[in-house]
């Protein structure tokens, strides 16, 4: 009976949203199915193993369903305690990155930091701990709005960092990505519209320049206007990922009859997994799949905007926007409509980083719905 009373102070349910827990479960589930379909003739050609990709997916699924069970129980005042440390170690671990010997390099970026014999990629935390951090800030802060130096300049100087950093990695397309997910809080915290036309007046001059002064943005982009330019060059990847979504058909070719796969999109595993599911599954699956996008974006934002207080409104908003603009993001980019950019298709790209942030990431979203489901009791 005592649990349950102080269960009910803080806010909590025995309820939670049982919706997006059968979601969060089915994505996951579908994710590992469409990666092993994805990865195993890869993975048998260059490591020797067709489980290589898969059973370390599986690993890090189970280590990120632990995560999620976790948070989606925890006390989320208790959590807001350790917001400080969470930011100070997420910016560690970035910084860590550029330390020789722990800092990985993969095709000239320092985005992974070595962990025994695995690593991992500390830009996937950021787009937890950055949401945590301004929710927190602006429900604190809610009545200094009218003030830059109170209330807009704290939250806008911890984003340029995270940006800063994880653009200096040679990610900017995750910085980039980070930084308009942060924008779209500093929106529904209320923040006046003069700091946003300031902001693109800054950023978007600074956008270009940074696409300018890199070759292979520049090669990117040049490709992503006129695709022909570069056919077998940095126009191959979209080229090849737009003619496997069109081999599907209406129907498909099958789980695991997929034979583009093998060797027509580079990486296909990885950013360009939904062309493998497209392929695999055709038309059909395309459609299903984004009903089940949709039914996880509604339970989400439903989840967010049912809770009582600013801090798990801005939270549960913060987290449901980044994880569904990670899969609009990926998706566009695969079926050609945006430019390249290394974004992760959350519960299917190979990368456990993505995965287990992602199901972190669900798990205070579940906890925001026992909020939710509190209130509607009461």
């Amino acid at each position: 009976m005592s649990l349950n009373l102080e269960m009910e102070k803080h806010g909590y349910s025995r309820s939670p949203d049982h919706l997006l827990i059968g979601l969060v479960l089915l994505l996951t589930g579908i994710g590992l199915v469409t990666l092993y379909s994805s990865s195993y003739a890869f993975a048998g050609r260059f490591f020797g193993n067709s489980l290589h990709f898969i059973s370390r997916q599986i690993v890090l699924a189970a280590f990120g369903m632990a995560l999620f069970f976790f948070l989606a129980r925890i006390n989320l005042e208790f959590m807001r305690g350790l917001i400080k440390p969470l930011v100070i170690g997420t910016v560690i671990l970035c910084l860590l990155t550029f330390v020789p010997g722990i800092g990985v390099m993969k095709n000239g970026a320092t985005r992974w930091i070595r962990l025994g014999s695995s690593t991992y990629q500390p830009s996937e935390l950021v787009k937890l701990a950055l949401p945590f951090y301004l929710a927190h800030i602006f429900d604190k802060k809610s009545d200094r709005f009218d003030s830059f130096t109170a209330g807009v300049l704290p939250p806008t100087m911890v984003t340029i960092l995270f940006f800063a950093l994880i653009y200096f990695q040679n990610n900017f397309s995750t910085a980039f990505f980070i930084l308009l997910n942060a924008l779209m809080i500093f929106f529904m915290a209320g923040i006046r519209l003069r700091y946003f036309f300031g902001a693109a007046f800054i950023f978007l001059p600074l956008s270009v320049f940074f696409v300018l002064t890199a070759e292979h943005r520049l090669r990117r982009f040049i490709s992503f206007l006129r695709p022909e330019w570069e056919p077998l060059g940095a126009g191959y990847q979209v080229r090849a990922s737009l003619l496997t979504v069109s081999s599907g058909g209406f129907w498909g070719k099958g789980i695991g009859q997929g034979t583009r796969k093998i060797a027509s999109v580079p990486e296909i595993h990885s950013d360009f997994i939904f062309a493998s599911f497209a392929e695999e599954t055709g038309f059909i699956g395309i459609f299903v799949i984004f009903i089940v996008f949709g039914l996880f974006a509604f339970a989400a934002y439903r989840s967010a905007f049912k809770c009582p207080d600013t801090f798990k409104q801005l939270l549960g908003f913060g987290l449901a926007t980044m994880i569904l603009s990670q899969i609009l993001l990926n998706i566009a980019v695969v079926v050609g409509t945006l430019p390249t950019t290394g974004i992760p298709l959350p519960f299917f790209s190979a990368g456990g980083s993505s995965l287990a942030t992602t199901l972190a990431m669900c798990g205070l979203l579940v906890n925001c719905s026992r909020e939710a489901e509190h209130v509607k009791q009461l």
